[in-house]
């Protein structure tokens, strides 16, 4: 390696992760040498197993391992049966998010050429959206905070001004790029809270003219992603509503196995595919890797400039070339399995 190799954290995680895991960097070891990446792969453990064995689901030498890394890689954590003392899932990559100050959940949702999806009209082919999460506060804010009596459980969601104007910048800036429009989704007609982050978008949005912008109630959206979704753009939205909404979007473009996502800050980011570890299928090497694959992919457009640009949007164009002409994964009727559908995507990459 040369003195410019650039360190990415691989946190393969439980369940399914580790196949998914494998298939990607088999993808990204022949992306790099056609671009000389020069990209380091460094295995840490974490997740539900982890704990299991060690007692801890994310050690201080992973994580600081994960701080100092250039890119954090991870697959998928938890596990059914393995938990916490007070009963909840062991969830490291929250962990990560809210130590690393990663606030703005990126999720893409972007029809792929041959993958079949649930809605007949035609305009779902040009399905073409972001999901921008808000991921370290919202109603996550009281993870491991939160009251539970015999009488009543309370958690309290939180929306400060500082994460909000980061996120809303962030809206607007991804927005700019795409030369389209910013809608916030929110509960603005219950919540004085939402009321009020609404507020702070259109602030924000007074120094965007050449960006539109809108709201809508998060209800009416849930509704609107399946009557229009190829009318959105960038929908920023707080923490749970943004968890909710992206599994929604992801079934529009055949389900989660097509759904990558980046959790960013100022200075870290984790990318890892938006679904979880799959106990069903774990260990029968038949899971979609295409989100881990299309993960990999903003991990290259986030570290810089060319060539790692120019590697991400072939490795999209390779993904969209291989379904188009005849990969079809489980999860959308099809026979290929994790391995073949790694081996396709390096075929159109060649």
């Amino acid at each position: 390696m040369g003195t410019n190799t650039l360190e990415v954290a691989v946190l393969a995680g439980d369940g399914i992760g580790p196949e998914v895991t494998e298939a990607t960097l088999a993808v990204l070891e022949a992306l790099g040498r056609r671009h000389a990446l020069g990209l380091r792969f460094t295995p840490h453990r974490a997740g539900a197993m982890a704990y299991r064995d060690t007692g801890e689901d994310l050690s201080d030498a992973a994580f600081r391992a994960c701080e100092s890394a250039d890119a954090i890689l991870l697959g998928a954590m938890g596990w059914p049966g393995i938990r916490a003392q007070d009963g909840t899932e062991l969830a490291p990559q929250i962990t990560l998010r809210q130590r690393l100050d990663l606030y703005a959940g990126i999720r893409p949702i972007r029809a792929i050429p041959g993958v079949p999806g649930p809605l007949a009209d035609p305009r779902a082919a040009g399905i073409d959206l972001i999901i921008l999460r808000e991921s370290t506060e919202g109603l996550f804010f009281s993870k491991d905070r939160g009251t539970v009596t015999q009488d009543y459980a309370e958690e309290t969601l939180r929306i400060t001004r500082h994460v909000t104007t980061r996120l809303a910048r962030r809206a607007f800036a991804l927005a700019a790029q795409r030369k389209r429009r910013v809608t916030l989704v929110d509960k603005a007609n219950v919540f004085r809270a939402f009321a009020w982050m609404r507020d702070l978008f259109a602030e924000e949005a007074q120094a965007h003219p050449e960006v539109a912008f809108d709201a809508a109630y998060v209800d009416a959206m849930a509704l609107d992603l399946l009557r229009r979704p190829w009318e959105f753009d960038l929908l920023p939205t707080e923490n749970m509503f943004g968890d909710i909404l992206s599994d929604l979007a992801a079934g529009l473009v055949g389900g989660m196995g097509f759904a990558p996502s980046a959790d960013v800050g100022d200075e870290h980011a984790v990318f890892q595919p938006s679904h979880g570890t799959a106990p069903d299928i774990a260990g029968q090497g038949v899971a979609n890797p295409t989100a881990m694959i299309l993960s990999a992919a903003m991990m290259l457009e986030w570290l810089g400039e060319a060539p790692l640009t120019e590697a991400a949007a072939e490795l999209r164009a390779a993904v969209d070339r291989a379904f188009r002409e005849g990969l079809r994964t489980r999860d959308i009727g099809g026979t290929h399995g994790t391995a073949e559908a790694a081996r396709r995507v390096i075929a159109a990459l060649e």
